[in-house]
Parts: C-alpha cells; structure tokens; sequence
C-alpha cells in the first residue's frame, strides 16, 4: 500500500475535504478539475474516480444528518426517481460514443466547463436566491413531484458526465422548489440524494474503465481528516469571504476547461 502512496494526491484531498467541510459546497466541483488541469488526469477518469470520491465521503454525511432528522426522504425518493435512471441511461450512452469515436473527453470537459460556471453562480448567489424564493408563493406539494423528478434526471445526466452538480446546484433549486423547508434539511436531502447517484454513476464508470483506485485511495487518506477539520472549522469560518472566493475559483476552472 505505502509504495503506492502520492503525498501530493493526499494534500490535494485534504485541501478539498477542509473546504466541503468549511463550505458545504461537493467535492466534485473542486477535485475533478483539480484532477483534470493540475494533475492532468484523463477527463472521463477523474469524473469516474471523482464520483465514487464524492459518494464515500457524502455516506458519512448523510449518516450525520439523517441522526439529526434532516433528510426529507420523500424529496430525497423523487429526486432519485429522476436522476438514478438518467444517470444509467447517460453512462450507456458515453459508453457507446466512447467506443464510436474519440470526442468523448471534449464532450466531458465542456459539460465539466459549464456546470462548474454554474456551481460558481449558485455558490455566489444562493443566499440571495433563497431568500427570493421565500418571497414568492408557495407551491403545492402534489405540484412540486414532477418538477423535482425533473430536477433529478438534469442531475443525474450532468453528474454522470462531469461529476459536478449535486451540490450547489441541487441545494439551490431544491431552495427554490421548497421555499418552507429548513435550509438545513434541504441540504441533508441533497446530501442523502448524492449518495445513491454518485454511487450508480461512480460504478457506472468503473464498469467502463474510468476510475484509477490508486487515485481514489490517496484521495480519500487526504480528504477523510479533511472533513471533519473543515466541518470543525466551519463555525468560526468567515462565509462572506469564503464563498465569493470559492466561486471565484470555480469560475476560473469552468472557463479555462472551456478553453482547452
């Protein structure tokens, strides 16, 4: 196990667990493209490595909240209605285009560019967005199922492909969708719901041969600590600072991916 160690994989997982623990915000969003411009990993192994990455860490997650009673599992099973068989149909049609011809890793990078522009202005304005959905009228239960089951199956095909997605993105519509419920449950069911996609979609891309598991192995010695020193850190955490910052980055990640 040691001579397969990278210290330099390991710290890149610390830093990435410290900052989902400080700011919530999924690791796919900050490893994959760590993994794609600084490591230059292939693209399709990355997302592979970086799904089954996220799904581990996110288990321990869904396990504390669900103890504190904030998983809405109704929303959580709508959700997964959506985006388990969307993320199923997605990886079979990569698989295919990825033995047609070789645009596969120009496909993932794009999708990866543009859903990380979208992470960054849902971590910058998700407040803000919040509180205008509070504003509005409420709406119906019964009228919420289709569009959540919608909102799951965009998840599950932009997950599936750039591994980026689930958090910020699906914490904030879900904000929007739920205007009434607690912000601390709507991120539990968010959390919950990454589990079996990134799970499906993670081993979807084993299947197809894009996980390394010396890879996800140093990333997850780095990442484990990491959390739980982010999440400690959290409170005293200045969230003003960090999420314009956070953004920031991601905003130069998705436009550099874009350009290459």
């Amino acid at each position: 196990m040691l001579e397969h160690f990278d210290i330099l994989h390991a710290v890149a997982g610390l830093l990435v667990g410290t900052l989902v623990g400080l700011t919530g915000v999924g690791g796919g969003s900050l490893m994959t493209p760590i993994l794609v411009l600084i490591f230059g990993v292939n693209p399709g192994t990355a997302v592979g490595t970086d799904l089954l990455f996220a799904s581990m860490t996110k288990i321990a997650g869904s396990f504390v909240h669900n103890r504190h009673e904030s998983v809405d599992w109704k929303i959580m099973r709508r959700l997964a209605s959506g985006s388990v068989p969307a993320a199923i149909v997605t990886l079979i049609a990569v698989s295919w285009f990825g033995k047609v011809g070789k645009d596969t890793s120009h496909l993932i990078l794009t999708m990866l560019g543009a859903m990380l522009i979208l992470t960054a202005l849902a971590t910058l304005f998700q407040k803000k967005l919040a509180v205008l959905a509070k504003s509005h009228e409420r709406l119906e239960d019964t009228r919420a199922v289709v569009p959540t089951i919608a909102l799951g199956a965009v998840l599950g095909v932009a997950v599936s492909i750039s591994s980026v997605g689930a958090g910020a993105i699906g914490v904030t519509a879900l904000l929007m969708l739920y205007p009434a419920l607690r912000v601390s449950r709507i991120v539990g069911t968010d959390i919950a719901h990454a589990v079996p996609l990134t799970l499906v979609a993670g081993f979807g891309h084993w299947m197809i041969g894009g996980v390394d598991s010396t890879l996800l192995l140093n990333l997850l010695m780095g990442s484990i600590p990491g959390v739980a020193i982010g999440s400690l850190l959290s409170t005293r955490s200045p969230d003003h600072i960090l999420r314009p910052a956070l953004a920031a980055v991601l905003l130069f990640s998705g436009v550099k991916l874009l350009g290459s």
